[in-house]
């Protein structure tokens, strides 16, 4: 098929492109490289675009033609999406209304979106299934769950046919080396991790030791981003099936390690030590957020090939 990866130059997108150009798809990425890297696109072809751009969106589909179209291209940053909030609904609803439309107008009616398990909130259960309350407490998780209501219009008015995949964490690099994670300002925990093993920073912080957890630190579940990409080319075929429906589904390992744990296993993999600060919470921070991934093994036959924290944390030490 002809896919159209938007924002393929980011950290998830790049992976993507990477696996579905491998698959035997035809790849076209389009990133306005506002927090994506040129370079990390290492297949396929590469279209300067923003998704705020109509005509530039409406030019390219008609050149192209795609017959799927997966999107990446959000901001993703919790706190500025506090501080911010016009940047996030402007980009990630406007900008992604913009994409939507030129595909309908352009013929092309299946779509896999980047969803979040911001959805949910603080959640009132665990692991978190995809019927769980929607009850976002940030601009970033709002502007995920306005998207994923636009889209059950959209199927509902013009036949859109699409998929929803919820990440909780993603996590590792490719495997073969050839991609990593390379966020400015880095916020993720592993990565900021790994910058405290490579001596790139003097510690690692943890944010709330007090969590009704068993080690009082917040608990994640960590899927491997190539297990993410894997999961929308099961989107894929899930979508081409004549009698498949529009779906939602969590994405995750359906396991949850606390940030003492992840930092320990780091320490145990790499052979190495670094200072380890103790700090007050953050604010919005819930304690547990664990996926129950049995929709998308069940529905889509997902099967990871990084089950462990362990094999995660050993991709991001070959890199």
């Amino acid at each position: 098929m002809r896919l159209f990866i938007i924002g393929g130059a980011g950290y998830i997108g790049s992976h993507m492109v990477k696996v579905a150009y491998r698959a035997g798809h035809e790849v076209i990425t389009l990133d306005n490289l506002s927090t994506g890297h040129q370079d990390a696109v290492l297949y396929g072809d590469f279209e300067f675009c923003d998704i705020l751009d109509s005509d530039r969106l409406n030019k390219l589909f008609a050149q192209y033609r795609p017959d799927a179209v997966m999107h990446f291209s959000a901001y993703s940053l919790v706190g500025e999406s506090v501080s911010d909030p016009y940047k996030y609904y402007h980009n990630n609803v406007i900008g992604t209304l913009n994409l939507l439309k030129s595909m309908i107008d352009n013929n092309c009616h299946k779509f896999i979106f980047s969803s979040s398990a911001a959805i949910f909130g603080n959640p009132e259960y665990c692991p978190i299934d995809e019927g769980h309350p929607k009850c976002p407490i940030n601009p970033y998780g709002k502007s995920k769950l306005m998207v994923e209501e636009i889209l059950k219009d959209f199927s509902t008015a013009y036949g859109m046919r699409y998929v929803s995949f919820r990440y909780f964490n993603a996590a590792g690099h490719d495997p073969e080396g050839e991609l990593s994670e390379r966020h400015d300002p880095e916020t993720h925990l592993l990565p900021i991790i790994m910058q405290a093993v490579n001596g790139q920073r003097e510690s690692v912080s943890i944010f709330g030791t007090d969590y009704d957890t068993l080690d009082g630190t917040c608990v994640r579940d960590y899927i491997h981003v190539n297990d993410l990409a894997d999961a929308h080319l099961k989107g894929l075929e899930y979508l081409n099936d004549p009698n498949s429906v529009s779906a939602e589904f969590n994405l995750g390992n359906g396991n949850g390690f606390s940030v003492r744990e992840v930092i320990q296993q780091v320490k145990d993999v790499t052979g190495k030590d670094f200072e380890v600060l103790e700090c007050e919470r953050r604010t919005g921070d819930p304690a547990t957020l664990v996926a129950c991934d049995k929709k998308a093994k069940q529905e889509l036959n997902i099967k990871p090939q990084f089950s462990t924290l362990k094999e995660i944390i050993q991709t991001l030490n070959r890199s």
